[in-house]
């Protein structure tokens, strides 16, 4: 019976079923294959021959592949119906080959489905194909461009910049996209305007708001009323003249729906809906896809199968009735740069299961598919029908007129079912309903009021706008959307805080480095004309090495150039590019490079393994510091006050903000230092510090007392938070319990002390205050093995516990995001990384046997299901 072999153990399970028992059908568990991370694993003098070599981790899986092939002399490849997909099923065939478990007579084919559905599975095994190689050489020219990029351009990082990681093609421009919005953000200016807003009532007393719009006969521009006096101006002469409906229209509208899924509009939305991230949200999408639930998720096409229209507009017309069913098909067309139309969109492999009859388990799986079910039958639903009404309010001489706008739906259409959300919030005065209006009627005024305003800078990208804007420049591609964006967070050139995205002092500077010495390659235009190349390699109408060569040619000879050059150069070079930046005009009219400490050094940009950062000149007589974001930006040092003749500081470390009693000199070496406390230990914004607490924090340790027993009992802050601590006489370590809040430090008292410290040395397995850490979420009982899966608070963050493994949570991912599924995924990576064996299910204490018998000997424990591996990031 032939070897069909797909990318995941889940899958292979569902497909098993479909297929029965004359199939035996393997996983590969991802790529098999890879690039070794050493250099000359792309060969640049011979052609570009590239160096496979199997994954440690992937040898046990082609053996399992090249064992079952010796006794079925089939081969099926049905990896996923992507560039990766393909990639992968190539790898296998080579490897296998050069096993020699493929025979001259060994038939091989390729077989793709959109869907795990019975139908889909049973009619691609009708239709085999060979592997498709064009698609397979644009797979080989984008592993060997992202391999020459980064162990070429890497090392120049790491010599030029210390506390530079590597760069990558695609997720270099990715840094670039977000670090020049904070720069325009950094760079805007607010512009104060007004505008004057009246509440009215009709004759019938119901009342409703307008804005005023002409004034003294003029049509107002936005900046008109620049400031209060304008105002104040416009609503006296509101005030001083009646008004009355000068004219009223009704206008009808239509809001179509939008169009079904891809991979980025999904990871859009389900960051706007439930704050998921892009990786996030594709483990979900990955898990219903395994299941059968969904088509595949890695797509950047929006067209729907005619089977599937057919099924949605049935569905449609059996939930909502004929009112809400086109008279035909609605057709989508992607306008995204280098979108493949023949990829179909993400839907429901189902269209009469909606999330409540499917009946996951899964809350997060749950939301997902009810988010990808509603948003597919809302594509093909009738257009929501709705009145905008506008109404001019003025007086008779026509010197001030006012305008109240509003909209009725007169029929909901897809409304009904789904509404797109929207990145950032905007105030719509057109969702307002108006009264009854009619020509003429006078208007009453209830009040008149000024509101003054401020032009707003862009707002910082979240991971679903950045995916957005990704797409718009036709950079990347679905597959790769999540890992770029994760690993540019991973590599700490950026940090997600409250779902924006903000760039590190290390991602502004390698920016800028990248920007200054290989400007084309950090380029949306070259970058979008190469994806656009590789897409020409995989139609097959371009050579693919012949995009390598070119590339290397010009890429080649700047990385050799900027190799000559002294580091010294390179930041003579930078802190030039960031002048304007680094050094803006000072209000006091003093030249902005002067240190603002000494009044002597001049101030110049420096790096540290920490990232880039402005530092006097005259070091280390003068210690001053400041961020690169410029004077006043979270991470400068400040001066607080003093205190007994000393200067508190308050500064930022490599471990975050702390407060410092006087300066760094020949006779003080090590001045007195304290972290300020976190935000779970009731800590406070670096910005909101005062004196008091600094001088209250660098006063620690505190003495408590002496304890009963012998030795003094000290409460402090460490860099894991709050905690007392005790040694007896004759113990050879000291006793340490944490605290939860830091103002326990200064509250606690010599009994709950004592208390505290003798229940810890009770129980010596606990941590805090001797009671058991408890889980921040209960997940419940692993899936495959038992046990208690819980999300545990650690010292170095969240992480996930099974039995003996603790897998550290992924930055950028909140505590209650995490699911089971999630869990299982981070167990089971973090088992194969330390080489821990699963321990096995507890058995119950058998009944005694006589002594003569001897023990069966134990059943292995199973083995662990790894997850599939995650597509190859650019």
């Amino acid at each position: 019976m032939p070897v069909v072999v797909v990318e995941s153990p889940a899958k292979a399970k569902t497909i098993n079923k479909y297929l029965g028992p004359n199939y035996t059908v393997l996983a590969s568990y991802g790529h098999v294959r890879d690039l070794p991370p050493k250099d000359g694993s792309v060969d640049t003098e011979q052609d570009f021959e590239m160096k496979w070599e199997i994954g440690n981790d992937s040898k046990k899986h082609v053996k399992a592949i090249a064992d079952a092939l010796k006794d079925d002399n089939e081969l099926i490849l049905a990896t996923d119906p992507d560039r990766e997909g393909e990639a992968i099923s190539w790898h296998l065939q080579e490897a296998l080959t050069k096993r020699r478990s493929i025979k001259k007579d060994t038939p091989v084919s390729r077989v793709v489905f959109n869907a795990i559905t019975k139908a889909a599975v049973t009619e691609a095994m009708k239709n085999p194909r060979q592997v498709d190689q064009p698609l397979v050489e644009a797979y080989l020219a984008r592993r060997a461009l992202d391999y020459l990029v980064g162990f070429n351009l890497s090392p120049v990082l790491w010599r030029k910049l210390p506390g530079a990681r590597s760069a990558g093609r695609v997720q270099s421009v990715c840094l670039r996209i977000i670090v020049e919005r904070e720069t325009e953000i950094e760079a805007f200016n607010a512009r104060e305007y007004w505008s004057v807003k009246a509440l009215l009532a009709t004759p019938r007393g119901q009342e409703f708001e307008a804005r005023l719009t002409v004034m003294g006969g003029k049509k107002l521009d936005k900046y008109d009323l620049a400031n209060e006096t304008a105002a104040e101006l416009a609503v006296q002469a509101v005030t001083s003249r009646d008004l009355r409906a000068v004219s009223v229209e009704a206008k009808p509208a239509a809001r179509n729906p939008s169009a079904p899924f891809m991979t980025s509009t999904l990871q859009q939305e389900a960051s706007r809906k439930f704050g998921f991230g892009a990786r996030q949200t594709m483990n979900i999408a990955q898990r219903l896809y395994e299941a059968g639930h969904i088509t595949y998720m890695r797509t950047d096409g929006i067209d729907m199968a005619p089977e599937a229209i057919t099924e949605t507009r049935d569905a449609i017309k059996d939930r909502y009735g004929d009112a809400y069913l086109p008279k035909s098909p609605r057709e989508y067309k992607n306008k995204a740069k280098n979108a493949q139309e023949a990829h179909e969109c993400i839907r429901p492999t189902v269209l009469a299961k909606d999330a409540e009859s499917l009946k996951l388990s899964e809350p997060d799986q749950r939301k997902l598919y009810d988010l990808i079910w509603k948003r597919t039958i809302a594509c093909q639903m009738e257009s929501a029908r709705l009145e905008r009404t506008t109404a001019d309010l003025g007086s008779d001489d026509g010197q001030v007129v006012l305008r109240a706008t509003g909209q009725v739906v007169l029929f909901d259409g897809f409304m009904k079912v789904y509404e797109e959300g929207r990145d950032d919030a905007v105030v719509d005065d057109d969702d307002k309903r108006l009264p009854q209006i009619a020509q003429g009627d006078p208007m009453a005024k209830r009040s008149i009021s000024p509101e003054q305003h401020f032009t707003q800078p862009p707002p910082r990208y979240t991971e679903a706008t950045l995916v957005k804007r990704m797409e718009e420049l036709g950079i990347g591609r679905p597959s790769t959307y999540a890992s770029i964006v994760t690993t540019i967070q991973d590599r700490e050139y950026v940090r997600k805080d409250k779902n924006r995205l903000y760039p590190e002092d290390k991602g502004r500077i390698v920016t800028i480095f990248l920007m200054n010495f290989f400007r084309q390659y950090v380029g949306y235009d070259f970058t979008a004309g190469l994806e656009s190349q590789l897409d020409d390699v995989s139609a097959g109408d371009a050579d693919y090495k012949e995009v390598l060569s070119k590339f290397w040619r010009d890429f080649h000879a700047a990385i050799s150039e900027t190799s000559e050059l002294r580091i010294s150069e390179v930041l003579d070079v930078l802190d030039d590019a960031l002048a304007p930046q680094l050094y803006p005009p000072r209000e006091d009219g003093t030249d902005p490079r002067i240190c603002p400490k000494c009044g002597q050094g001049s101030l110049h940009l420096k790096t540290s393994r920490t990232g880039g950062f402005v530092g006097c000149g005259n070091y280390p007589e003068c210690t001053y510091t400041r961020p690169i974001a410029g004077e006043g930006a979270d991470g400068e040092e400040l001066l607080l006050g003093t205190d007994e003749g000393d200067e508190i500081w308050l500064k930022s470390g490599r471990y975050g903000p702390y407060v410092q009693r006087g300066e760094v000199t020949p006779e003080n070496k090590k001045p007195k230092r304290t972290s300020l406390p976190q935000a779970r230990h009731g800590g406070w914004d670096k910005a909101e510090t005062t004196l008091e607490q600094a001088v209250q924090l660098l006063s620690l340790p505190r003495n408590v007392g002496d304890h009963p027993e012998g030795g003094r009992i000290s409460a402090n802050l460490g860099r894991f938070g709050p905690y007392i601590m005790h040694k007896l006489p004759d113990a050879e370590k000291p006793t340490y319990v944490n605290m939860k809040v830091w103002s326990e430090m200064f509250e606690i008292g010599m009994n709950h002390a004592v208390e505290l410290l003798a229940d810890k040395r009770a129980n010596p397995g606990r941590r805090g205050g001797g009671t058991a850490a408890k889980p921040l979420k209960e997940l419940g009982e692993h899936p495959a093995d038992g046990g208690p899966v819980n999300v545990m608070e650690g010292r170095y963050g969240p992480y996930v516990k099974w039995e003996k493994i603790n897998a550290t949570i992924p930055k950028g991912t909140e505590p209650a995001d995490v699911t089971m599924e999630m869990a299982v995924e981070l167990i089971a990576e973090r088992a194969a990384k330390t080489g821990k064996k699963k321990a096995a299910p507890k058995k119950k204490a058998a009944a005694k046997k006589p002594a003569a018998k001897k023990t069966t000997a134990k059943k292995a424990a199973p083995k662990k299901k790894a997850p599939a591996k995650e597509k190859d990031a650019e």
